[in-house]
């Protein structure tokens, strides 16, 4: 069962290392992320966000290095206590809105016939869709079908939330409520990993780490790394071309 003790990381990654083929797209990677945090991962796309957030889940097995999650090793009976929202839909399009949430549920364990339809309204109204709970995935726009992902992901109030660019496709004021129910849900002990490439997803972040090319460039507070660039107005995007230039000189060096 996983660990659900406070002391312990919900994601304690070192020296993780994953490659397809010959193509090395983690490269030592060494991650905590505690209890109740906001934790970003930013960085282009190709920079091995993804990838990392498939082998926390499972989907992939690290070349080398140590992953633990609540605890444990990755596996599919972490799924009860991990909500994955992947960076691509995986929704049916021939069912409703709801009939996609209640599936997952039901996949999460959620066997209880009254306590998962409850669940599955509330996380609907969440994402704004409660007006097209009956309506079929082909009729929604990509950033509806989004919002349909983030409810599955939601649906069984997991412990820990690993979103793979979950804001993608959405109107600022959306993007606006999605920050306030993460939010909310780390302020009640809930943790979240998420992937992004946008600075304003960054900014929202307890922590951050920097990614490029499968390596952490850098990692630590927006305000910390804002400071590392030593101008007293600089941004998260100074700040990652920041330490893009300190890791290539230092290469060149």
């Amino acid at each position: 069962m996983a660990s659900m003790e406070s002391g312990v990381p919900a994601v304690d990654v070192a020296d993780l290392s994953f490659s397809y083929g010959d193509r090395e797209v983690l490269k030592g990677l060494s991650i905590q992320v505690g209890r109740g945090t906001i934790y970003g991962l930013l960085g282009a796309n190709g920079s091995g966000k993804t990838t990392f957030i498939r082998v926390l889940v499972g989907l992939m097995k690290p070349g080398s290095g140590s992953v633990k999650v609540l605890g444990e090793d990755p596996s599919p009976k972490l799924t009860e206590h991990v909500g994955y929202m992947p960076q691509l839909n995986a929704l049916y399009q021939e069912l409703t809105v709801r009939n996609n949430v209640d599936f997952f549920a039901r996949m999460y364990g959620m066997n209880d016939r009254r306590k998962r339809k409850t669940a599955v309204d509330e996380a609907i109204s969440v994402v704004g869709l409660s007006d097209r709970a009956g309506d079929g995935i082909q009729s929604l726009s990509g950033g509806m079908r989004q919002r349909v992902s983030l409810a599955i992901a939601l649906v069984h109030s997991p412990s820990l939330l690993l979103l793979d660019e979950p804001t993608v496709g959405l109107d600022p004021e959306l993007r606006a409520a999605f920050w306030d129910h993460f939010r909310q849900l780390a302020s009640a002990g809930t943790t979240i990993l998420i992937s992004s490439h946008t600075m304003d997803d960054a900014a929202h972040c307890d922590r951050l780490a920097f990614l490029q090319t499968g390596k952490i460039i850098a990692q630590d507070s927006p305000a910390e790394l804002r400071k590392a660039t030593g101008q007293p107005d600089s941004t998260l995007e100074d700040a990652f071309l920041y330490f893009v230039r300190k890791g290539r000189d230092n290469v060149l060096a």
